[in-house]
């Protein structure tokens, strides 16, 4: 996944590093080469540690599971949660569909345009 990224940008400065957090299942050694030698400065914390850590601190955020907050917003779709479509261009535009449904309603607005 680290190699196959489409979008090259510039290295950072000197000062400010590439940073990966990653759960407890990248915690091999093999896993923690590779995002080193891709780059990145790897941040492995299991979830109870990371719980004991906003237990000490109730102000830290977490700083993974960013994946997981966005499959339970597709979740949400029940038509994706089970997949009925036989066509897999049906199912790729519901979820072109919900992610645009999903990115909509995280703009702020006065009006909700897709309810009414």
């Amino acid at each position: 996944m680290l190699a196959a990224i489409v979008v090259r940008r510039k290295d950072p400065p000197y000062r400010r590093h590439k940073h990966l957090c990653a759960d407890a299942g990248y915690r091999g050694a093999e896993h923690l080469r590779t995002i080193e030698r891709n780059g990145y400065i790897p941040h492995v914390v299991g979830r109870r540690t990371e719980a004991d850590i906003k237990r000490r601190d109730p102000t830290k955020k977490a700083r993974r599971w960013v994946v997981e907050v966005c499959h339970s917003w597709f979740n949400r779709f029940r038509k994706l949660l089970v997949r009925y479509e036989k066509l897999e261009r049906s199912f790729v535009a519901l979820n072109h569909l919900a992610a645009a449904i999903i990115a909509f309603r995280k703009v702020p607005a006065d009006v909700n345009i897709i309810y009414g």
